[in-house]
């Protein structure tokens, strides 16, 4: 692809709730992409001391009117961590999809974070109902007639997990399909089960019209991502959130909708800033050391831990106070580690 023409990345914005008001408006304004859970649709009975689920509150879509696009999440780490499981069946789910006509749904999943799979078999469980909720939920999206617009979603710890899940739904892959990759948002960018390592698996393994969307890919992850720009269709946020309560905890101030629209706007230009002026290589190519930065590996590779620890920092995806030497000396050790991989 010619560098006139060549891909780019799309950044979607991670909206909590879909009610009228500065955050949704702002979306609407700047033409934002977006993406939102189906548990912000939910309706919750907790008089029993305990959150029970009661349906969909459908309302909150007539505000869609307006956007760019409007891409719909199955919730996994939410229902994984807040509730345990899936409060709702995959009828459901897919009812819920087949309310609206969102550009992409993605299929309900079973992440595999650490804090949720706790061990390798619970993460090897946990990628099989993944593979099975894929096909149901394409079965279920086929019957409403929005099989389409559906988005596979893939699971898993290690890149081979990924490309094993990947085995599991190929049968279900169309020319031209966008696949979800889940379990992002809390990987390193480096190491063998970085995010690095898994996009590049899966750039391999994948025929040259599939693409991919990573659901809350780090920011910093970007300028690492950019040359495959023609494999990666989009990535989602809300990092944006985060950056805005610390701000108002900050001043003890409220956190508004119109603080988080305008973090919402710094952080979608600062993205697109690193998608444009991306690194040049990835996973599968040497990273060649820069003696500009520092005159041995080891300190090249702390200069680069604290840039992206920085990086985080400032899209408010981890806080300054959580940082220990301990934690900059291992990230390092996983650069040098991916470089003399």
């Amino acid at each position: 692809m010619s560098q006139s023409t060549r891909a780019t990345i799309e950044i979607v914005i991670g909206l909590p709730h879909l009610r009228n008001g500065p955050l949704l408006e702002r979306a609407r304004a700047r033409g934002y992409p977006v993406l939102v859970s189906a548990n912000a649709f939910s309706r919750w009975d907790r008089r029993a001391g305990y959150p029970v689920w009661r349906g969909w509150n459908l309302n909150p879509l007539a505000n869609a009117a307006g956007l760019a696009s409007l891409d719909l999440d199955s919730a996994g780490f939410v229902l994984a961590s807040r509730y345990r499981g899936l409060p709702w069946s995959v009828d459901d789910y897919v009812a819920l999809a087949a309310s609206h006509p969102f550009r992409r749904w993605a299929s309900l999943d079973l992440c595999t974070e650490q804090e949720i799979a706790h061990d390798r078999d619970e993460v090897l469980d946990r990628l099989s109902r993944t593979i099975a909720l894929n096909h149901a939920c394409h079965a279920r999206g086929l019957d409403a007639g929005i099989v389409d617009n559906f988005m596979p979603v893939l699971q898993g710890r290690t890149p081979h997990d990924y490309l094993r899940c990947l085995d599991g739904v190929a049968g279900l892959l169309r020319g031209s399909a966008v696949i979800g990759i889940g379990s992002m948002c809390r990987r390193p960018v480096h190491g063998p089960e970085g995010l690095l390592a898994v996009f590049s698996a899966l750039d391999r393994a994948l025929p040259r019209d599939i693409r991919l969307h990573g659901f809350g890919v780090k920011g910093t992850a970007l300028s690492h991502l950019a040359p495959l720009a023609d494999r990666i269709a989009s990535i989602d946020s809300s990092a944006y959130g985060v950056a805005a309560r610390r701000e108002a905890h900050a001043a003890r101030s409220s956190k508004t909708d119109v603080l988080v629209a305008d973090h919402m706007d710094r952080w979608t230009i600062s993205q697109h800033q690193r998608v444009k002026y991306g690194r040049a290589d990835f996973q599968h190519q040497l990273l060649l050391p820069s003696p500009t930065i520092a005159s041995s590996g080891w300190e090249r590779a702390l200069a680069v831990a604290r840039d992206e620890i920085r990086s985080l920092i400032e899209v408010g995806e981890i806080a300054h106070d959580q940082i220990t030497e301990q934690w900059i000396a291992s990230w390092a050790a996983e650069l040098l580690d991916s470089e003399n991989g």
